[in-house]
């Protein structure tokens, strides 16, 4: 598969439309919505049997996948602010709930991605985008396992868990109203 180089040119994803793809247990796309195709640009075929990391962009740290992954493994559900990488190497930013999917006896067979727009681009420019610089630069100098010390370190020192820390960045209060 070629190489994407990455472009500093965001494709907006309008406040309306979802964009959804299922995966098997390893991370291979078994289904993507019409929305998520056309804002990643790709069809349907170039998805379906390709690994979800094809969207990936190379800004993203490793940490926040790794906690993604762990999370979705234990049955769990999990939100992450997320810059994906198009076909035609522009971005475009999603927050995305992911959720693992059972058999009837409980067992993981594959995950659900819904992603959503941004509402409120501060989040992004205040703070993702600064935690996400500090954490790649971490990772960096002493690979993953410094880039979870750090994310670990900083939720401390906010005593918030992961899903409290994107709780509260996401939604205001006149959101909650």
């Amino acid at each position: 598969m070629q190489k994407i180089e990455p472009k500093p040119i965001e494709i907006p994803v309008p406040p309306d439309r979802f964009l959804v793809s299922k995966t098997d247990t390893k991370g291979i796309i078994t289904y993507a919505n019409p929305v998520f195709c056309e804002i990643a640009g790709y069809s349907e075929e170039e998805l379906i049997g390709k690994p979800h990391n094809i969207v990936r962009h190379p800004d993203m740290p490793r940490t926040i996948f790794k906690l993604l992954w762990d999370t979705i493994q234990r049955g769990e559900e999990i939100f992450a602010y997320v810059k994906n990488l198009a076909k035609d190497g522009r971005y475009y930013w999603v927050l995305a709930h992911v959720t693992p999917t059972f058999d009837k006896n409980g067992k993981i067979i594959g995950y659900t991605s819904d992603r959503r727009p941004v509402l409120h681009r501060e989040v992004l420019t205040e703070i993702i985008e600064p935690l996400y610089k500090e954490l790649r630069e971490e990772e960096s100098r002493g690979g993953l396992e410094a880039g979870e010390k750090l994310l670990m370190k900083k939720l401390e020192s906010i005593g918030k868990s992961y899903e409290e820390f994107i709780f509260t960045i996401t939604f205001k209060k006149e959101d909650l109203e």
